[in-house]
């Protein structure tokens, strides 16, 4: 009797452990579920956002979180950084949401195909990738990423290739000749989205995160300096002013123009440097061009060979701080920055005419009181007159009772030879013999 009703006991006792140990490890399991990484993909997709998104996916995969979810509203950006996330979100153990709350174009599109779940709100849109610039090459990559990570998270491959490439059919969601762009309805329709939700907090709920704590990404300071850098309008704002300082600099020799010019410049290479697009030749190239630039201003001016050469080291450094991933948006932001600095170099040369650099070519305009014109001799033409000097060719005539600096047209004029004016230019009288000597005697 004994030996059963401590059988019963032990019974008992083991329900209870593994009752309380089940619902500890359901706890636990609620615990490492009930928080997830927030990651924003707002405004332009560029080198600090990739950044920032790969360290919060490693940061969510450390700190055990259940989820990495991406609140989506952005039109896009460079295509080298939209990939690189695509490729943080597909290596992730954790699973990914993406959650459109406007928009997800371009770039913002490869984002969104990455995570295992899409869910959008209504009213948002998804699609319209077409690259730029739109060659052979970068829509057959472009269409070839959209398509594989489609086909990774089990969406039709054929959609998502559309939204890259308008010689892809994708009926009924497009027209031929278009690319694909779809709204939450066609989404969802389709296959490309999992839910629809006003809300955030709804779009977890949806996906077996209702309730989650929320843990919002910030970008750090190096990236953000990032993202400052890789900016084309920052970029190419700051070009123009490193410019624009130079050429003042050049117009007023003041010094005053040319530190803003250089502080400019600096600020540009200092930021790609630190980003790390950058390197040491990028600096030194920086700098020799700013020094042959300045040289050519200040030590030898119009000697022409240090100023060219250095605006090519300038225009190499330019090119290179932007790195070759990022060589086309280079040569765009150097195009415009050079257009924007030609008109603004325009004002200031309307707005401030007279300058150091205007007077070394031209005479001032302005004449002061001791200044007197060259007499006006237009009454001595066709006149004659006498040679009181040898012509040779320059010399001195009698016309009319008044002696006159005149010149030949080259010839020599003995002295006491009869001359007539044949033209007056300014004050600058032209004779010729009236009768050339006979030399045949």
């Amino acid at each position: 009797m004994l030996n059963l009703r401590t059988f019963r006991l032990g019974i008992f006792a083991a329900a209870i452990a593994a009752g309380t140990f089940g619902m500890l490890l359901a706890a636990s399991a609620q615990g490492d579920a009930k928080r997830v990484m927030l990651v924003p993909i707002d405004g332009q997709i560029d080198e600090g956002m990739a950044h920032m998104v790969d360290r919060s996916v490693a940061e969510a995969e450390r700190d055990g979180d259940g989820a990495v979810v991406l609140d989506v509203n952005t039109l896009g950006g460079l295509v080298t950084s939209g990939t690189e996330i695509r490729d943080s979100l597909l290596a992730s153990r954790l699973p990914t949401i993406a959650y459109v709350s406007e928009r997800a174009i371009s770039a913002g599109a490869l984002v969104t195909l990455s995570a295992k779940h899409i869910v959008m709100a209504p009213g948002s849109t998804f699609g319209a990738a077409e690259p730029i610039p739109k060659t052979v090459k970068t829509v057959s990559f472009l269409r070839g990423e959209f398509a594989s990570t489609a086909l990774r998270n089990h969406r039709d491959p054929a959609l998502a290739a559309a939204m890259v490439d308008a010689t892809t059919d994708a009926p009924p969601y497009k027209r031929s000749g278009s690319i694909l762009t779809l709204t939450a309805e066609d989404a969802k329709r389709a296959g490309m989205a999992d839910a629809i939700a006003p809300t955030l907090g709804e779009a977890l709920a949806d996906t077996g995160f209702g309730g989650a704590q929320v843990q919002k990404a910030e970008y750090t300071f190096a990236e953000q300096i990032a993202r400052f850098a890789t900016n084309a309008e920052i970029s190419g704002l700051l070009l123009s002013i490193g410019m624009l300082g130079l050429l003042i600099e050049m117009q007023t020799l003041h010094g005053i123009a040319g530190a803003i010019g250089v502080g400019a410049f600096a600020l540009f290479f200092g930021t790609h440097v630190y980003a790390g697009f950058s390197n040491g030749l990028v600096i030194v190239l920086a700098l020799l061009g700013v020094i042959g630039i300045l040289f050519e201003l200040h030590v030898v001016p119009g000697h022409g060979a240090p100023g060219i050469l250095g605006g090519i080291a300038l225009l190499l450094a330019v090119l290179l701080a932007f790195g070759i991933p990022l060589f086309f948006i280079a040569l765009q932001t150097i195009a415009w920055s050079i257009l924007l600095t030609i008109f603004l170099f325009w004002l200031a040369t309307r707005a401030f005419p007279e300058n150091a650099f205007m007077r070394r070519l031209t005479f001032a305009g302005v004449q002061g009181p001791e200044y007197v014109a060259s007499r006006d001799f237009s009454d001595l033409r066709g006149k004659s007159g006498s040679a009181s000097s040898l012509l040779r060719p320059a010399g001195v005539a009698t016309i009319d009772g008044r002696r006159v600096d005149v010149l030949t047209d080259g010839d020599f004029i003995a002295a006491g030879t009869p001359i007539r004016v044949t033209r007056v230019e300014g004050a600058r009288v032209f004779v010729e013999p009236v009768a050339l000597p006979n030399y045949k005697e």
